[in-house]
């Protein structure tokens, strides 16, 4: 099964209904150079400063010879402010999320990756792994998202995906000719369902692989991602409405309540 691909004006139900059926899509075309050169540059500062695995150890979960910067809710606006409550990924997460979580989704993990020259391939993993309480093929919990800052090709480490994974039983196991590379080119954006095995790619070439992962998920279970330590009370006060609810800031039916006269 390969990757479906779709342009940034093609019909979000379109794209929605690929994703739930082949358990990953590229749309090309979602971001212009403009926002991709301010997300860049907006994270910068912490790119360069985040540690950077020089020695790879095969037993850790991130290769070595990246870079991996969280907190971008109070670190770029313009991840914030464009990427995160973005129209596509809301209707994508509404048809695949709401239906298990009457009350509304919310951000998961927000990072930006960067895949150096050496770095090994990633063991293929599930955003949904840490909820092991439900078996294999489990419910719709999270939708993932990768978008690229740069190119993503074969050699320089583009995501790895197993398309039709996210229906697979416990037993069942990729093989070598089921994983596929997700190329796409800067400005693209891909989405993977949380049952979907992934992992970051080989990146054989002299490129920099940047993206910016944002992963959503049903509001009554733990973000990966804590939101409440994350982002600081002086950045939360400059939030929309709906960008304070997409990160968890709101009760979620009586779940997460608090006094609003304490600050």
């Amino acid at each position: 099964m390969s990757i479906p691909q779709y342009s940034a004006d093609a019909p979000a139900r379109d794209v929605a209904a690929a994703l739930g059926e082949a358990g990953c899509v590229v749309v090309t075309g979602v971001m212009d150079a403009e926002l991709r050169q301010s997300i860049a540059g907006e994270l910068a500062p912490h790119m360069a400063n985040a540690r950077y695995i020089e020695e790879d150890d095969p037993a850790h979960f991130y290769p070595g010879h990246t870079r991996r910067v969280t907190a971008l809710v109070a670190r770029s606006r313009s991840v914030t402010d464009r990427l995160v409550a973005h129209p596509l990924s809301q209707q994508i997460c509404e048809t695949h999320l709401l239906p298990n979580c009457e009350h509304g989704y919310q951000l998961h993990v927000s990072a930006a990756l960067e895949v150096g020259p050496g770095a090994r391939k990633q063991v293929l993993h599930r955003e949904e792994d840490p909820f092991t309480f439900f078996p294999l093929p489990r419910p719709k919990i999270i939708v993932a998202s990768m978008w690229a800052v740069s190119d993503f090709r074969a050699d320089n480490g583009a995501t790895l995906l197993v398309p039709g994974s996210h229906k697979w039983p416990a037993d069942r196991k990729a093989t070598p000719d089921e994983v596929r590379n997700a190329e796409m080119p800067a400005g693209s954006v891909l989405f993977w369902m949380g049952g979907t095995l992934h992992g970051a790619g080989a990146n054989t070439s002299e490129d920099r692989r940047y993206g910016v992962i944002l992963t959503y998920s049903l509001g009554w279970v733990r973000q990966e991602e804590n939101q409440y330590l994350n982002v600081p009370p002086s950045r939360i006060a400059e939030l929309s409405t709906e960008t304070r609810h997409m990160l968890g800031f709101d009760m979620y039916a009586g779940l997460g309540f608090y006094d609003p006269t304490i600050a």
